[in-house]
């Protein structure tokens, strides 16, 4: 008797062609978003070069192998990181090179310094275009050979005459324990950077780090190697998204904590799924394996890309205050769970990370006192690193650096994680004062250190043995 209303047929129709569709027009606008207006972006893609091949007695000839390796490897490394962004919309920041560490390399050599072996691996990075190279490693977690040693040695001077080149040192591990010996002269060879680097645009401390069961596979600077135990050259990449969990929080507003933990692991999942995207197709184009995808919320000074408006979009006045620690860790574990689900290959270091520079959120947290060092540390239990970027007065003594390493190791070591230091004492200046980095490194306030020496701790040296559970053969 009633003929079926006009508008009821176009819903038919309507629905009928969303079904038929690959996405819906609603996630589009979502996807569109991500990219537009919460800075969704591909981190970096790493392409990781092993160079043990490039060995050689003499170093002259070593470097020679190294440069040439390098190029033939990543010579389309930038091209093709531009052209997935032009046919896919996506924006990749950086694109990079890890190598195996060369302290490895050149331990074949009877050099008496490794600065050479540095400026060739920058050299490389000038000429191909890249952002960061990464490699100027030491692997000292039970004992620090010649070649080690005098590769730590070189870091000062190294970093202050390069530009591109990051360096790291992993000193401890849940096998082995933390080399005490390696965290003292670290905490040195951390004060001699920044005194010669003064001069430069850039603190060489912000490109080294010292880490405790430093992953193999990380594609994210100052601490990406190549490990022994990887393939020939491998393709790995980080995806970042913090303002796009910050707009997924934002939804959840009132709401229970597992709800929002929810909306979060799907976002994480959205997030991983573009980067297994470009990662597999950077891989096919430049001919090399694809290694793994680390989804890890890696933060930049840019208004609406910061862990710590995360944090508060959950419910706190001010990253740091109480019950910081227990919303980090449900953050870090949503990113986890939604990450292994959207891919096969999640590694890296994944989770959040809480650089104060690189963040806009960390930064005006300092500046308004609700968060201090001891809190971060506190932090890094649960987050997928460590204290990174952390600005301190320059005549902090070297023991002292060398004591909140050791403490920020033992927390690895015992709760079987990846931790890491990456403090930069800042020359003439003192709490409170200003320091600039420039770029993704940011800027930030210099924080207080415990004026209260563990001097005497510090140059027992030695070892700290490695925890029970560390006994699972």
């Amino acid at each position: 008797m009633f003929e079926k209303p006009v508008l009821s047929n176009n819903r038919t129709e309507k629905s009928s062609l969303e079904e038929k569709m690959l996405f819906t027009p609603v996630e589009i606008q979502e996807t569109v978003n991500m990219f537009l207006r919460h800075k969704l972006d591909v981190r970096c893609i790493t392409m990781g070069i092993s160079l043990l091949d490039c060995a050689d007695s003499d170093s002259k000839k070593a470097n020679q192998r190294m440069y040439d390796k390098i190029m033939k490897k990543a010579g389309n490394l930038v091209k093709v990181g531009q052209d997935i962004e032009k046919e896919l919309g996506v924006p990749i920041i950086n694109k990079r090179i890890s190598v195996t560490p060369i302290a490895l390399v050149a331990g074949a050599s009877n050099a008496k310094s490794y600065v050479e072996y540095c400026k060739t691996l920058d050299k490389c990075a000038r000429e191909l275009g890249i952002n960061f190279i990464g490699g100027f490693s030491a692997l000292v977690q039970k004992g620090i050979t010649p070649a080690d040693k005098i590769l730590i040695d070189s870091i000062p001077e190294a970093l202050a005459t390069t530009d591109f080149v990051c360096s790291s040192v992993n000193v401890g591990s849940t096998k082995s324990g933390i080399n005490m010996d390696a965290v003292k002269l670290m905490g040195e060879t951390i004060k001699a950077t920044a005194e010669a680097s003064k001069d430069c645009a850039i603190n060489g401390c912000s490109k080294l780090v010292v880490f405790c069961n430093a992953p193999e596979d990380n594609p994210f600077m100052a601490g990406a190697f190549h490990g022994p135990g990887e393939a020939d050259s491998v393709i790995n990449v980080g995806v970042s998204g913090p303002g796009v969990i910050l707009a997924a929080a934002r939804d959840y507003k009132g709401k229970p904590i597992n709800e929002l933990a929810e909306g979060i692991k799907k976002m994480a999942f959205k997030i991983t799924r573009l980067g297994q995207l470009v990662g597999t197709e950077a891989a096919s184009r430049l001919g090399v394996d694809f290694g793994i995808l680390d989804l890890s919320l890696a933060p930049t000074p840019a208004v609406g890309d910061s862990v710590a408006r995360i944090l508060e979009e959950i419910g706190l006045e001010g990253a740091g205050c109480p019950g910081t620690t227990a919303a980090l860790a449900m953050l870090t574990d949503m990113v986890k769970k939604g990450g292994v689900m959207a891919s096969t290959s999640v590694g890296g270091l994944s989770g959040a990370f809480i650089p104060v520079s690189e963040d806009e959120g960390m930064i005006n947290a300092v500046k308004q006192g609700s968060i201090c060092l001891e809190k971060l540390e506190a932090m890094t239990t649960v987050c997928s690193v460590g204290l990174d970027m952390i600005a301190i007065p320059g005549d902090t003594p070297a023991t002292t650096i060398s004591g909140i390493m050791a403490d920020e190791f033992a927390i690895g070591m015992v709760n079987n994680k990846t931790t890491a230091v990456r403090l930069i004492p800042a020359p003439g200046k003192k709490a409170g004062d200003w320091i600039e980095f420039g770029g993704l490194l940011g800027g930030c306030p210099v924080m207080p250190v415990s004026k209260f020496s563990c001097a005497d701790f510090i140059n027992r040296g030695g070892r700290i043995p490695a925890p029970i559970h560390s006994f699972r053969n």
